[in-house]
């Protein structure tokens, strides 16, 4: 019984589960008990799987980054004016967000108390880096006010786009206006953001 149970755990359930209770418990309160408890596999399952928390801990985390990174190279984000393309990175950060809520959260739940969360922490803020690149480009061209700091205005952008986390849920069916999520959040944002009749 035991060995058919292990023979279809598979490294992707055991890190869906993982990242469930890392998001519940918090990755600092969770041991290798309550991973096993709650994917209902041994631990020593488990290690044949990851070397340890740690490690799933690092394959949540480069799943959510490395969906932002690949915005960051898609055409959207390559072409065109730069206010079109931090609009484009910004609705598709709603998107991946929306999609992977769970890997997401706890990406911006990871507080630096690990070597993997050190390594998180900086790719955000890579992330964050290039973003604001984008918006400062966007002023140069005229598209966006010069008189908003850019580094704020990276965090406020970012900060409404990540608290999707605290009240989005994926629901069968959606809910009314879900599709139209992105859209909402580039308008909120950006009309406040742009230049004077552009």
């Amino acid at each position: 019984m035991t060995t058919a149970k292990r023979d279809t755990y598979t490294p992707e359930t055991l890190l869906t589960v993982a990242v469930r209770v890392f998001n519940e418990r918090g990755y600092d309160g969770t041991s290798m008990e309550h991973l096993s408890r709650a994917a209902g596999i041994s631990k020593s399952s488990i290690y044949h799987h990851v070397a340890g928390k740690e490690e799933l801990l690092r394959r949540a985390v480069s799943r959510a980054l490395d969906g932002l990174f690949a915005i960051l190279d898609e055409p959207g984000a390559q072409r065109g004016r730069a206010v079109e393309r931090v609009e484009y990175v910004t609705r598709r950060t709603v998107d991946l967000l929306m999609a992977e809520v769970p890997y997401v959260t706890l990406l911006l739940r990871v507080r630096g108390n690990t070597k993997t969360e050190r390594w998180a922490l900086e790719r955000r803020r890579e992330f964050d880096q290039r973003v604001s690149e984008l918006l400062q480009s966007a002023v140069t061209e005229g598209d966006l006010r010069a008189d908003v700091d850019i580094r704020l205005a990276t965090r406020l952008l970012f900060g409404m786009v990540n608290s999707l986390v605290e009240w989005y849920r994926p629901q069968p069916g959606g809910f009314p206006g879900e599709e139209q999520l992105a859209d909402t959040i580039v308008q909120l944002a950006f009309e406040g953001l742009r230049a004077n009749g552009r």
